[in-house]
């Protein structure tokens, strides 16, 4: 709780605005005197997050005489963990010990061997009574009164240092630096599409406010998977937002790569999930889970992360950064490979399946890891162990990569190899996975290899990454745009005539925007170019409805019965997959796949018929920012280093020669 009060009364509220990610202004006046239909003071609330908080006050008196002002704050502090916030389990009975100290209010909490402490501290001295902070002042005719407040977290008995002081300018702290960094280097987008427009910069914006930083390795710059409830490092929702932000920052992808190959699992720990090899689903910080960037536990129980780390490695190659920094992390791709072959695979058919290791794992680890998200079309549960579809297609895209470094470094016979391993997957993946009487892909094969015949949105990754036969992508992309998966707002999780759809689910209905943007990367990929742009730019039209920001997903609710985009009541937002979704979206309509270590990139524009212009400037690549101008049937680019072979066509959808 954080109340204000002003002459014993709470201020009527006037404005509110978010200028930057970690700040927010607020602007009311005091109540009106009895009989009166105005009032002289104004108040702004200008709070600023990080580490800690801190919120400048400004009372300010438009009146023609000196004003008294008594200014009361209240305060209360809970120390409820996130997920109790997210769930609504917080209870309203706390054991909160409240102590003056040095001026300063301070909350204490123990749960176990857990302390917190909060400390709220002013600029001005403060009659303190218990939880309540009161001044009296007297403000001067068109005068102004500030008071600045601090909130310092302590865990464990040390107090953290709030990146925002008092005392100090706002605009030196680390986030508002940051962020203008970020602003100066992001790609500029021009357009005659408002949508486009407004949609990629709120995207842009969204991504740099996500980012954080590794406090042992400051230079590495990662990305949260999303705001409020997972403002921590993700696996493969790291792996694939730094995917989609390449168009935007490539730096992004090698630090993800980096720290998450710090972390990778070294030994068999049955309570954490963690096997050698295995990269983590995710870190958390918090009473539940107690770990930080700089060290703790992790969970490492996803089946998808670890050939996700081995693609996103690949395709930074053939973004042409960081050569050595690239190689130095060659090894640990080879062990994400061993992890696939001898824990991934855990009966030796081929498979990458999961199965958790106690009750207190994740039952589903895919990206749809809620509880009821793997189901037969009758509704039926899946049994683990299960091999979900798009996660053969990750292991298909990790086996190629690592045959291109092979290859790059002369080693012949294990680029054959794992070519080999590839080419025996994708046979076998096409003949188990494929519903020749549905004319569909098979979710996943359950514990008994039968296939998990639900129509479902996963077969678009399987486009994404090529492992699909040509001659049964067409029936897939019918599928996909087709009434049954696509809502008007997007593909749905989970097609409506599938016993267990629920447009208002997580998982079993919803659409979600980076599912959309890999399932229209996949439809261009295999020459679907109507196809996907349809699920651009009704992913756009969401997006707009949404004030611009994609939140992490949204109800799969028929746009032509109800015209309206419904949310999802706990969806973050901002979410890292959901606004990096633009930016891939936006390489796919470039046809942008760029080689940079076989000379080439490959440029073959198709924008939708809404979209007549579209320029992108600053794209990084190979060390120098590239522009892209379209202009109907007109193509014109800037800034490609010479030693790159620009190639007027889409790059061929499985052999990628």
């Amino acid at each position: 709780m954080w109340a204000l009060r002003i002459n014993g009364d709470i201020p009527q509220t006037l404005a509110r605005s978010t200028p930057d990610p970690y700040s927010a202004t607020f602007v009311s006046r005091a109540r009106p005197h009895l009989g009166r239909a105005d009032s002289n003071i104004m108040i702004e609330r200008r709070r600023y997050v990080g580490r800690g908080m801190r919120e400048d006050l400004v009372v300010r008196n438009f009146g023609e005489e000196p004003a008294y002002c008594g200014v009361e704050f209240r305060f209360g502090a809970d120390f409820a963990d996130l997920f109790a916030v997210k769930e609504g389990r917080v209870s309203s009975e706390t054991d909160e010990q409240v102590e003056h100290l040095d001026g300063s209010i301070v909350f204490r909490h123990k749960n176990g061997t857990h302390r917190r402490s909060l400390r709220v501290s002013f600029s001005e001295s403060a009659v303190l009574d218990g939880p309540i902070a009161r001044w009296e002042v007297i403000i001067a005719s068109k005068g102004t009164w500030t008071l600045c407040q601090q909130f310092s977290c302590g865990i464990d008995g040390a107090e953290i240092e709030p990146r925002w002081l008092c005392g100090q300018p706002v605009g030196r702290a680390k986030p508002a630096e940051r962020m203008a960094a970020w602003r100066r280097n992001v790609p500029i987008l021009d357009t005659d599409h408002d949508g486009l427009r407004s949609v990629v910069a709120r995207s842009a914006e969204d991504l740099g406010a996500l980012r954080i930083f590794d406090p042992d390795y400051p230079e590495r710059t990662v990305v949260a998977a999303g705001a409020p409830w997972f403002m921590t490092l993700f696996g493969r929702d790291s792996l694939i937002s730094a995917w989609m932000a390449l168009i935007v920052d490539p730096e992004l992808a090698l630090g993800t790569l980096q720290t998450l190959a710090r972390f990778q699992g070294t030994d068999v720990r049955p309570y954490n999930e963690e096997e050698p090899g295995r990269i983590l689903h995710e870190m958390r910080f918090g009473e539940a889970s107690s770990l930080s960037l700089g060290g703790g536990t992790t969970y490492y129980g996803t089946a998808d992360a670890t050939p996700l780390f081995v693609m996103l490695l690949g395709e930074l190659r053939r973004w042409g950064l960081a050569r050595e920094a690239v190689d130095e992390l060659l090894p640990h791709a080879d062990r994400a490979l061993e992890w696939i072959e001898k824990f991934g695979d855990r009966d030796g058919d081929g498979y990458v399946e999961y199965q958790r290791t106690s009750d207190r794992g994740l039952r589903n680890q895919g990206w749809k890891d809620s509880m009821d998200a793997v189901r037969f079309a009758d509704g039926r549960l899946a049994d683990a162990p299960i091999a979900l579809a798009e996660v053969q297609g990750y292991t298909y895209g990790a086996y190629l990569a690592r045959a291109f470094f092979a290859a790059e470094h002369g080693d012949t016979a294990l680029s054959t190899e794992l070519r080999g391993r590839a080419a025996e997957l994708k046979a076998n993946f096409n003949r188990d996975f494929w519903l020749e009487d549905r004319g569909w892909l098979a979710m996943g094969l359950d514990r008994d290899k039968k296939p998990i015949d639900a129509l479902t949105s996963n077969m678009g990754h399987c486009l994404w990454t090529g492992i699909l036969d040509a001659d049964k992508a067409d029936q897939v992309a019918r599928k996909l745009v087709g009434p049954d998966l696509f809502s008007g707002w997007g593909v749905r999780t989970l097609a409506a005539s599938m016993v267990g759809y629920n447009p208002i689910s997580y998982h079993c209905g919803s659409v979600w925007p980076h599912d959309n943007a890999i399932v229209a990367a996949g439809l261009m990929r295999y020459g679907y170019v109507r196809e996907a742009q349809r699920v651009v730019m009704a992913v756009i039209d969401a997006a707009v409805a949404q004030s611009g920001r994609l939140p992490e997903l949204y109800s799969g609710l028929e746009r032509m019965e109800l015209p309206l985009v419904v949310s999802y009541p706990t969806s973050c937002s901002p979410q890292a997959w959901a606004a990096a979704s633009p930016l891939l979206m936006l390489r796919t309509l470039l046809r942008l796949d760029p080689w940079v270590p076989r000379g080439k990139v490959w440029l073959h524009p198709a924008l939708p018929e809404q979209i007549h212009h579209l320029h992108v400037g600053r794209i990084p690549l190979a060390g120098a920012r590239v522009s892209v101008t379209v202009d109907g049937d007109s193509v014109s680019v800037e800034g490609l280093p010479d030693d790159l072979e620009l190639v007027d066509a889409p790059r061929h959808p499985l052999t990628g020669s």
